[in-house]
């Protein structure tokens, strides 16, 4: 970065008031919270969160500096709001995938076009060579042909690799009419109406992977401070 577009020591130190007049609400918020998953504490944590690296960010731009402490993020669901009893739930569910094998996924829907010829392609052409084309039409004949968990669990097959995945059990008072969301699906995905959801992610195999470690090297410390060692 360069010395014009540093930030001046004024909104350094202007950055700084703001993460003591956070810490502020933030401790106001606890103080006062009517129990756990208080919508007032949620906010204010983020608040604070966002006053915390901005700040940081500002300190080591300007100085070269950082902070002595970390502020983690806070994937937690806000806190629900929806019926106590729910009438209606809608399922929302992602998957991430990487194309790991793109010539085995070409290969897949070919297969899939030559056992039906008439599959449609998505590009105006019937099955035969032009399942095998691309990348993005190999994935429309896949997934046109396949449930989502099918795919989930065969997904090595079509030369796909997992990512992350999340699935939402969304409450709703009342189902929605046919076809009312459909033009916008995921717009109207509300937090605060989540009764429940379950997420899968490689970072979390890591984290355990980690404290696995800090386990056996602990171990390792007291075997080495038995007595007689």
């Amino acid at each position: 970065m360069s010395d014009a577009a540093q930030p001046s020591a004024a909104e350094v130190r202007a950055a700084a008031e703001a993460v003591k007049a956070a810490l502020d609400r933030h401790l106001d918020a606890v103080e006062r919270r009517s129990g756990e998953g208080d919508p007032a504490v949620y906010a204010a944590f983020n608040e604070l969160a966002a006053a915390a690296e901005v700040y940081d960010e500002l300190l080591y731009d300007a100085y070269d500096e950082v902070t002595p402490f970390e502020i983690p993020g806070d994937d937690r669901l806000p806190a629900y709001t929806g019926p106590e009893e729910p009438s209606a739930l809608s399922v929302l569910i992602r998957r991430d995938y990487v194309v790991a094998e793109p010539q085995r996924l070409l290969s897949q829907a070919q297969r899939i076009a030559d056992l039906d010829p008439d599959i449609d392609t998505g590009n105006d052409k019937q099955g035969g060579a032009a399942a095998g084309e691309s990348v993005h039409t190999a994935l429309g004949v896949v997934f046109g042909e396949f449930e989502p968990d099918e795919i989930a669990s065969r997904h090595k097959e079509f030369g796909l690799e997992e990512g992350d995945s999340t699935l939402w059990v969304v409450a709703a008072e009342e189902p929605p009419e046919p076809g009312e969301w459909l033009s916008a699906p995921f717009d109207q995905a509300d937090p605060h109406m989540v009764v429940c959801r379950f997420d899968m992610s490689s970072v979390f195999d890591e984290e355990l992977e980690d404290d696995e470690e800090l386990e056996d090297e602990d171990e390792d410390d007291l075997e080495v401070l038995e007595p007689g060692s």
